[in-house]
């Protein structure tokens, strides 16, 4: 955990509060350093640019607004880490520069920042009095940052013999309650306990109303487009995107599950023009087409199909021994569908063509809020279904029968086709956001996202 003070902006406007500029990290390959690189590295100079280095970050340009919340994604290795940890002053660039303007709060890894020797009580004080907090501001919040944190009579006994779930909550009870302009979160949240968790996004939802700055790193979706006003995209140390979240995430798995031999020419084409890339998906054959950039259409009243209301963020992923076809959503009569009425029973339907043997077959599909949220998914079962053992060239109609429990909305689904290989399970197919359909305004009174048949019972005493 580190928190370090204000610095003035050099060339962005106050309303940015870090400006990261052409910003560039390479570590050395060789284990040993020269006497001299050593001495210019203990007094705070930087290093030559090695001949064998690695480039981490590459000219890297990133600037945050003042109450905007930004997410990081990227494939192990893309320099998310090391962003995080240069624009917290924790690592130096080797080129470029950061400005900072105002308080900057960071939890990185477990325990920086802490001394293992001190008890939690004397690292809060050590690290508040790091912030900036004066004698004073320490003692008034002393008693919140414990509370907080909530690990008990630990917080008299050395970090060091702490959990990882004690760091985190000692770590951001101390960030968040020093009053932080800017927070940065390097996926120590996905440590702590669920009920810990909660706590902790509802903490940073004030936050970010009250006008926080937060950057933080996940690999979860649904994190990035709860919270996010924007998203970067890093791969190999190099921004590819930086835009809207959905479209961040879009073009983050189409990285992700490229093959590598095409992975190259892809982050080419992201680079040059992503938009081309976003309005282009895969066809069950594999062939690149075009989707029309039509609205969500449709009327509330209206119960059936409506043809034009299509998924326009769909992602098919290249087929890996199985083609998945004809995704069809069916009222209780089999008729297509896409206005759903909430108490009705319906059908998620889809094909399945097997290009090759698989083991451990298993169908599975999720429905999803916009946001990207699951709400409610299946997996089959590979005994139940008989399909320990399928054969290349055998085909499958695989049906899902829900009861439409959802409020009025718009809502996804995914669909896609497992099986075990080599001691793990890999996708055959997937299709992300599949399809789209909308449940259509009811007159019940409910609130929220699902209808769980809610009963009420008052017994009222008049005086």
């Amino acid at each position: 955990m580190d928190i370090s003070g204000t610095s003035p902006l050099t060339r962005s406007s106050a309303n940015v509060l870090v400006a990261a500029h052409g910003v560039g990290k390479i570590y050395q390959r060789r284990n040993q350093l020269s006497l001299w690189s050593s001495l210019r590295l203990i007094f705070g100079g930087r290093l030559p640019v090695p001949d064998d280095g690695f480039n981490a970050l590459r000219a890297l340009d990133l600037e945050l607004r003042r109450g905007e919340t930004v997410g990081i994604v990227g494939r192990n290795g893309s320099g998310k880490s090391t962003l995080l940890q240069i624009i917290a002053g924790t690592l130096q660039p080797s080129h470029g520069e950061v400005t900072v303007n105002g308080r900057l709060a960071a939890l990185l890894e477990l325990g920086a920042g802490f001394n293992p020797e001190f008890t939690g009580r004397e690292n809060i004080s050590v690290a508040a009095a790091v912030a900036g907090l004066s004698r004073a501001e320490i003692t008034a919040r002393f008693d919140d940052i414990v509370a907080f944190a909530d690990i008990g009579a630990y917080i008299d006994q050395p970090v060091k013999t702490y959990s990882s779930g004690m760091f985190v909550r000692l770590a951001f009870s101390l960030a968040i309650n020093v009053d932080p302009d800017v927070l940065i979160v390097d996926e120590a949240l996905s440590v702590g306990d669920e009920a810990f968790q909660r706590k902790c996004f509802a903490r940073l939802e004030r936050f970010r109303n009250a006008g926080g700055t937060l950057l933080f790193v996940t690999h979860h979706p649904g994190t990035i487009l709860q919270l996010c006003d924007r998203a970067l995209l890093l791969d190999q140390g190099e921004s590819l995107f930086f835009g809207n979240p959905r479209d961040a995430l879009t073009l983050y798995q189409r990285v992700l599950y490229a093959p590598e031999s095409e992975r190259g020419a892809l982050r080419a084409q992201i680079l040059d023009n992503p938009d081309t890339v976003l309005r282009r998906r895969t066809s069950a054959a594999g062939n690149a087409v075009a989707i029309a950039d039509d609205g969500a259409a449709g009327n509330d009243d209206v119960s059936g199909l409506v043809p034009e209301m299509r998924s326009t963020s769909r992602v098919v992923y290249d087929p890996n021994g199985a083609i998945i076809d004809n995704i069809r959503l069916l009222d209780a009569a089999g008729a297509p569908c896409n206005v759903l009425s909430r108490g009705r029973r319906y059908q998620i339907c889809f094909d399945v063509a097997f290009t090759e043997t698989a083991h451990w077959v298993s169908f599975q599909t999720v429905i999803k809020l916009v946001n990207g949220y699951g709400l409610a998914g299946m997996i089959t079962d590979a005994v139940e279904h008989h399909a320990e053992l399928v054969e290349g060239g055998a085909r499958a109609r695989v049906s899902f029968t829900f009861e439409c429990r959802l409020n009025e909305g718009s809502y996804f689904f995914n669909v896609a086709v497992t099986a075990a290989r080599d001691d793990d399970r890999v996708y055959l197919h997937r299709i992300v956001d599949a399809d789209i359909f909308r449940v259509a305004e009811d007159t019940g009174q409910t609130e929220g996202v699902v209808d769980l048949a809610l009963t009420a019972a008052v017994t009222l005493t008049q005086p």
